[in-house]
């Protein structure tokens, strides 16, 4: 009688088969999990795979710790208001389904806002409002559908962060094993049947047969899990070809002895385990060792300013802050670190965090989260702990706050490990049937030979590791990348547009002069006040300029993108900004860098900057005009235009007067022409411009304009550096082609010699993880040279 099985997990079904919709499901838990997805049509969830489900456990009560309040604060990553956001590790994460159904919980339960899922660390993020929902509820609805989450109350982490011991208990025991059944073969080597040795070989080769059982059933089992799992759901993975061989070595050795034919291949079964463990194990140390994971510290350019004891004003940066600390927060910026609001409106956005655009205000002594920001006026605020390094870095990497940007390199990846193993079986059985048939005595050998030696392992890791490692080189070079996928991106780019002010010019060296109606002293010091709060390169010039003047307390402060600030305190309404903004009027035409000033509509003067330009302007376009179309797109006039005509190749397009949307539909109009764009601005009046672009680099100078619309933070010392840093991001995609073609090569001449029969088992064993180690530093070689080439 044909079994049936269950159309939600895959397993088979018992005497209680339950149907619903001529569906066949082995529980009540799997029907449940069907109709739920049903009801909320999210049955396409078994389009990707058949059978991809796991069966729901019984948990009632299980999870009733979760309603005591100091156990949820402690597993939360966000609580604020009424928006909570917790990252749950989920074992049973394995394929393209559990992404999906994951990524779609807003659906199953409404109260969700967003989950978002990190496979290789098997995690969901979930954000979720904790007024119409719990904690609770989220992990008993992730349960209900068979995900159920891992939860240590001991140490929360453990589930993704603890030492996994036992690679190196099998590889104790397959060595060992290996060592011991080589010396109990050494009576069959030599042929030994003159010696007293002869009477023991059935105890030497049934002792033999003990040792090989560890091994297979312990030590190599993780191959056939991993196996079973990829053909259960239809899938032929990288460890089928190796499982087969082991189990074809251990049958065949074994009916050997049974049937006295001979002595097996015990050996080379120990010795293939053994060296597969080992070569595992040493890419495991390799990988720790060339780990590419973004430390904080080191790829941040972000400096946040610090109030000192005697009410200075002084950058550091952010690793640097400690407990205790007293940081000003200024309009648009980001809040680095947990802490206490001492004064000021705060106005927080946390939709970078939790996706809710809604701003939260707070009173002083009300708690502020990092990833905030501050969106009326400056506040300052008191540190509770320092910078959460791995927190923040995450929210830079928060894939929901971008468009998908696909790499083309994990697709290619994907489709050669996935096809490769057709391949490599096909020519397994074909080699086998052509020895059984010329020469039996090399079948077996030339079979599991080819399963070993051809494993795609080292065609996977070219991608990961070379761009991995130049996002780690590049981190060095003051050149900071969201993630390794950007560059790829960057290697892409064919057009490249230029803001002007913050980005081509400098605070530095810069002169300011002031034309019209002096202001008395309570108006610059309203004006001084005022530009503190703001983020834009020009407040933050003239700022640095009003040194004698006092600071006020202003009572209503807002800035207005693109166009200026606008306050007041007490009586007096002081407007900073553009002349259309500030004189409510049409832009009047002048040919200088200026900010206007108004005080209770009355028009004042204005502040005229003579720009510098950074060092190293002209010889970055004349590098780049020779590959790339170059804009320059500000929203100044066209006051130096003639002068940039003059300092910058004849081919430059120039772009005056734009508002940040313009700059944006600039964009698209490029990337409709089929151009790849890289969009370099200061962070500020360019984020929609950036955000769009295929790549966005924000110019950092010594204050935080972290923004999560761009890819690249760039060290604004390193600007005349963007030329090598594209170079460098083609050269290591050759890389990555380079390591294929090598791979390739190798796997060519290994099945050689395995289809020949001249490689036995054990040396294909020995070779395989070399091919993966040496792709590894061969890349990892290459890139650091390339990275050496960089200033």
């Amino acid at each position: 009688m044909e079994s049936t099985i269950c159309f939600h997990c895959g397993n088979e079904c018992d005497t209680k088969t339950i149907t619903v919709q001529d569906k066949s499901f082995c529980c009540n838990g799997c029907k449940t999990v069907y109709e739920i997805f049903s009801e909320n049509n999210l049955t396409c969830y078994y389009d990707f795979q058949n059978n991809p489900g796991a069966i729901p456990e019984e948990i009632h009560g299980k999870y009733d710790f979760l309603e005591n309040e100091s156990i949820i604060e402690k597993l939360l990553e966000f609580n604020d208001g009424n928006v909570q956001v917790v990252n749950l590790y989920i074992p049973h994460i394995h394929c393209s389904s559990c992404i999906w159904v994951l990524e779609n919980l807003h659906k199953l339960q409404s109260n969700v806002s967003s989950s978002q899922v990190n496979f290789p660390k098997k995690t969901v993020r979930v954000t979720y409002n904790s007024e119409k929902t719990s904690l609770k509820e989220i992990v008993l609805l992730l349960s209900s559908i068979g995900y159920e989450p891992y939860i240590s109350l001991e140490d929360y982490e453990a589930g993704k962060k603890k030492v996994d011991r036992s690679l190196i208990y099998k590889l104790g025991i397959a060595g060992f094993a290996f060592g011991n059944v080589m010396f109990l073969s050494f009576p069959e080597y030599f042929e030994v049947s003159e010696f007293w040795l002869e009477q023991y070989k059935n105890v030497f080769r049934w002792l033999m047969f003990a040792f090989s059982l560890p091994v297979v059933f312990y030590a190599g089992i993780d191959y056939f899990i991993s196996a079973y799992k990829g053909l259960r759901s239809k899938i032929l993975n990288i460890d089928v070809p190796i499982a087969l061989g082991i189990l074809v070595l251990f049958v065949r050795s074994t009916a050997e002895i049974i049937f006295d034919l001979g002595t097996g291949f015990f050996d080379s079964l120990t010795g293939l385990v053994f060296f597969l463990l080992l070569g595992k194990f040493f890419q495991q140390k390799t990988y720790n060792f060339l780990s590419f994971e973004r430390d904080y510290k080191s790829y941040f350019p972000i400096a946040v300013t610090r109030i000192t004891s005697d009410k200075k004003e002084e950058n550091t940066q952010i690793y640097e802050i400690k407990k205790g600390d007293r940081l000003l927060i200024r309009n648009q910026e980001l809040i680095p670190v947990d802490g206490i609001l001492i004064n000021g409106n705060a106005q927080i956005d946390y939709s970078f965090v939790t996706g809710e655009e809604i701003p939260v205000n707070k009173q002083s002594g009300d708690k502020l989260f990092a990833g905030g920001k501050q969106l009326s006026g400056s506040i300052e605020m008191e540190v509770l702990a320092s910078v959460s390094q791995s927190y923040l870095t995450q929210l830079w990497s928060n894939d929901v706050f971008q468009k998908d940007k696909n790499s083309s390199f994990k697709t290619l990846t994907d489709k050669i490990s996935k096809n490769f193993t057709i391949i490599v079986l096909s020519i397994a059985l074909l080699s086998t049937v052509f020895w059984l048939y010329y020469d039996s005595s090399k079948a077996l050998n030339v079979f599991t030979s080819v399963l070993i030696i051809a494993c795609p392992c080292a065609i996977a890791l070219a991608g990961p590791f070379t761009l991995g490692n130049m996002l780690r080189i590049f981190g060095r070079k003051k050149f900071y990348l969201k993630n390794a996928t950007v560059v790829e991106q960057l290697a892409a780019v064919n057009s490249v547009i230029f803001d002007k002010t913050g980005t081509l010019t400098t605070n530095k060296d810069n002169t300011i002069t002031y034309e019209g109606e002096a202001l008395n002293t309570i108006q610059k010091s309203i004006l001084k006040s005022s530009l503190r709060s703001s983020n834009h390169p020009l407040s933050r010039m003239l700022y640095a300029s009003l040194v004698e003047e006092k600071m006020l307390s202003i009572e209503k402060y807002k800035e207005l993108v693109g166009k200026g600030i606008e306050v007041s305190y007490q009586e007096i309404k002081l407007k900073i900004g553009s002349s259309s903004f500030v004189r409510n009027a049409k832009e009047q035409t002048n040919l200088d860098t200026s900010v206007h000033i108004s005080v209770n509509d009355e028009y004042k003067g204005k502040y005229i900057f003579k720009n510098a330009y950074r060092k190293g302007v002209e010889d970055l376009f004349s590098n780049l005009q020779k590959k790339y179309e170059l804009s320059v797109v500000s929203g100044d006039n066209e006051g130096e235009k003639e002068f940039l005509e003059e300092l910058l190749p004849k081919q430059t397009k120039f772009l005056f007067n734009q508002k940040p949307q313009d700059k944006l539909h600039y964009v698209e109009e490029l990337q409709e022409r089929g151009r790849s764009v890289l969009m370099i601005g200061d962070g500020l009046n360019d984020a929609g411009a950036l955000a769009q672009s295929n790549v966005g680099v924000a110019i950092s100078e010594n204050i935080n304009v972290f923004s999560p619309a761009c890819d690249v933070i760039l060290d604004a010392t390193k600007f005349n550096q963007i030329a090598n840093y594209i170079k460098a991001s083609k050269k290591a995609i050759q890389i990555i082609k380079y390591c294929f073609l090598l791979s390739l090569m190798y796997n060519i001449v290994g099945l050689y010699f395995a289809v020949t029969g001249q490689l036995m088992p054990v040396i294909a064993a020995i070779l395989m993880p070399l091919s993966s180690i040496s792709v590894v530093v061969f890349t990892t070689i290459a890139t650091n040279m390339l990275g050496r080439k960089i200033n």
